[in-house]
């Protein structure tokens, strides 16, 4: 069609060779404006017509590629352009491949297609065999793809990809040949190809699926694997598959050539001793001489190299390694030469993407300020730090080179959102019919001031609370908290009954001592009221029961923490540690000390084995001491998803035959979980726990209880919410047991 209106323009030559133009019409042209249409048509009016000229500007034209058709013609001086413009794809549909909406738009952008773009068989053609080779890179061979084009008018079409899914390819045996020091349960860590174990169907084990797109990169990782263990001569050859179309089983083989094994000789340091003395670096290697070689371990080898000088303020420093192999007496001599270049100063922190949050609030969390020499340290921690606020959903820091002696350092962040209100309702058998409403908000109008208030109401409870919180007050390194709370709960057994209110308020300060550690002093006054209503029928003598309590405690707590991990709602390294002392007895009537500690921390396997899994460990311990007087209210419990899952919060000491007992005074529990991924892009994920919990009187071990269960994690738009679905182990008979509960606004 192109070809036809050119040699139709061409034709009018001998006509209009000497006709002047009085004026220029675009017909049908909608989809560039008419002063690029003029640029590019190149005449103006009041010219005389030179068909080269409209035939070079119709070539142009076409290079758009919005248009079918362009003609040319004129009479009596009136030049008109008509087009014949290409139709927009309206609609997009892809049916029998994915389910979910997010997950099709990702795939609509892989393969090249979307709403919007103009028609063009090449798009489909080019659109379709890219979704082919999707189909591939998963497993699925002889997939067929077909395409329905649905013409919704002259300018809008609808394409719809209609697949028909080809068989998964199943691996059924995995042959690694020529491996003989190296297990293939080893080589099985690193592939993404795997054969198909018993079982298949439970995520734990190896369902077999072929993943094509994987398989170039298998032999890389078999071979890394090797230099990992000292095989620095490894060759590992592209796998070759055998399928059986008929059975859509195939077996996948390795062919492998090991070499010997090195074992590390010398390792040398080339560094200006001015800079930084190799004697100082040498000791913290983690290669070492006489012992296996192992790639990985010379990698960090060089990181921590890079990062001590770059924390001098070298911040473009390279570190180059060689390995010289002695294959005769199986040795390597490793040497690290360190080109250090200049030190480097901060020019300026550029700060984008916070369209909510302040500057200063992330400049404050932002270790490297204008004037100060680069540190690497100061850069990997003010990521984590930043993180760690909760206010953004990710973070980047670039570094932008100015000149051999400074930079620039571009904060970028993506805020998330960062406050939520609720209002639910329900009815339980227990509760009965109940209301509850909560507002939060950490980053209040992005200042990273903290406010909240709740309200939970029932036939058998009130609660009510208000906190406001400054993580740095006036941009210092001193923090605040507040709180204001009122609560009303009946607790009903079978023996009697508890009423009990308290109403109080707390107010904390706190300062950053050193990097990521924070001490503080917190009072807290409660005015508590204990009532305990027997039944008649009750054989409980009453020396032996539990009294009504009016008593008010008053209270000061030391305490600090430390927090080093890299993110707030999903950490994957790091660990959070605090120590706190209770001290009761500041005018009020109870009277002891309590003293709280805890642990968590998080390792990923993700660095090690590239696999998203995240190991978590909680400890934490309590211990009560009379210093006069400790009401019932002030004992210690075990149970509940902050101590012991599977049981309900408060389980222990239970109370439930009426006799009144001292209160509890140690109490000690464990928490250990592995976090897998579920769907990232929705921050979704589930996981396995164990918990492990002591409670006593005068002892740790006087009571224990453990459990286990699956849980499932999502940073939803309300917040962090936990479902919970846990099994207790050793539960006695009389234990109040739980075996689905849910957490908001909480994390591990």
């Amino acid at each position: 069609m192109k070809r036809k209106s050119i040699l139709f323009s061409m034709a009018l030559a001998s006509l209009l060779q000497a006709e002047q133009i009085t004026s220029i019409e675009y017909v049908n042209l909608t989809k560039i404006s008419t002063s690029i249409a003029n640029d590019t048509l190149g005449v103006r009016i009041g010219e005389e017509l030179d068909p080269n000229k409209v035939n070079k500007a119709i070539k142009e034209f076409y290079k758009y590629n919005y248009f079918d058709d362009i003609t040319a013609s004129i009479d009596n001086g009136k030049l008109k352009i008509l087009f014949k413009e290409k139709p927009s794809i309206a609609n997009v549909d892809i049916t029998g491949y994915k389910q979910r909406e997010d997950d099709i738009e990702v795939l609509k952008n892989q393969i090249g297609i979307k709403k919007g773009r103009m028609y063009s068989t090449k798009l489909i053609k080019d659109s379709k065999e890219a979704l082919l080779k999707e189909l591939e890179k998963e497993g699925y061979i002889n997939s067929v793809v077909e395409v329905d084009i649905e013409n919704l008018s002259e300018d809008a079409v609808s394409v719809t990809f209609n697949v028909n899914k080809g068989d998964e390819i199943v691996i059924k045996k995995v042959n690694y040949f020529g491996s003989k020091n190296l297990e293939s349960s080893q080589f099985e860590k690193v592939t993404a190809n795997k054969e198909q174990e018993m079982l298949s169907w439970l995520p734990i084990f190896n369902d077999g699926e072929l993943k094509a797109e994987e398989l170039q990169y298998d032999s890389r990782r078999i071979q890394e694997l090797y230099f990992e263990n000292g095989y620095l001569d490894a060759k590992v050859q592209n796998p070759f598959l055998e399928v059986d179309f008929a059975s859509n089983q195939a077996d996948l083989d390795f062919y492998i050539d090991e070499g010997i094994q090195y074992k590390t000789n010398s390792i040398t340091i080339y560094l200006n001793q001015e800079i930084l003395d190799p004697k100082d670096i040498y000791p913290e290697l983690k290669l070492k001489k006489d012992k296996v070689f192992n790639v990985k371990m010379l990698r960090r080898d060089a990181n921590y190299i890079k990062n001590m000088v770059a924390d001098l303020g070298y911040a473009f420093t390279q570190v180059n390694y060689d390995i010289k192999k002695d294959e005769k007496n199986g040795t390597a001599d490793i040497i690290f030469n360190v080109v250090p270049g200049d030190v480097v100063s901060i020019r300026d922190v550029k700060i984008s993407g916070n369209s909510r949050t302040l500057d200063r609030v992330i400049r404050r969390n932002v270790y490297l300020a204008p004037g100060d020499l680069y540190n690497q340290t100061d850069y990997n921690d003010s990521i984590n730090k930043l993180r760690r606020s909760g206010f953004f959903e990710d973070v980047s820091i670039e570094q932008k080179r100015v000149s051999a002696d400074t930079m620039d350092i571009i904060v970028k962040v993506k805020e998330a959102p960062t406050g939520n209100i609720i209002i639910g309702g329900g009815y339980g058998s227990y509760d009965g019919a109940m209301v509850s409403g909560s507002l939060n908000e950490k980053n209040l109008f992005g200042s990273g001031i903290g406010f909240s208030f709740s309200g939970d109401i029932s036939e058998k409870t009130q609660d009510f609370s208000m906190a406001l919180t400054n993580p740095a007050i006036r941009d210092s390194k001193y923090s605040g908290e507040i709180d204001i709370h009122a609560q009303t709960s009946e607790i009903d057994n079978d023996v009697y009954d508890l009423d009990k209110q308290t109403n109080g308020f707390s107010i904390a300060i706190g300062r950053e001592i050193i990097r990521n550690l924070r001490a503080g002093l917190k009072y807290r006054f409660d005015s508590i009221t204990e009532d305990y209503t027997y039944e008649s029928t009750s054989t409980v003598p009453t020396v032996n029961r539990f009294t009504d309590e009016e008593y008010i405690t008053s209270s000061l707590t030391p305490y600090v923490s430390f927090d080093n991990t890299n993110d707030y709602y999903f950490p994957t390294s790091g660990f959070k540690a605090g120590l706190s002392l209770e001290y009761a007895g500041l005018g009020g009537d109870s009277k002891y000390i309590k003293s709280s500690s805890y642990l968590k921390t998080f390792y990923s396997l993700e660095d090690k084995f590239d696999l998203d899994w995240v190991f978590r460990y909680k400890a934490q311990i309590k211990l009560l001491i009379d210093n006069g007087q400790i009401n019932q209210g002030d004992s210690l419990y075990l149970g509940g998803t902050k101590t012991l899952r599977g049981y309900k919060a408060y389980s222990f000491p239970a109370h439930e035959d009426g006799y009144k007992e001292d209160p509890y005074k140690m109490m000690a529990a464990n928490s250990f979980e592995v976090s897998f991924p579920l769907i990232d892009d929705m921050k979704m994920r589930w996981g396995l726990f164990y918990d492990y919990g002591m409670i006593g009187e005068d002892s740790f071990d006087e009571i224990q209880r453990s459990s286990t269960g699956a849980l499932f994690e999502w940073v939803s738009p309300f917040g962090p919410l936990t479902l919970i679905f846990a099994q207790p182990i050793d539960n006695e008979d009389s234990d109040d047991i739980s075996n689905f509960e849910f957490s908001l606004g909480s994390t591990f």
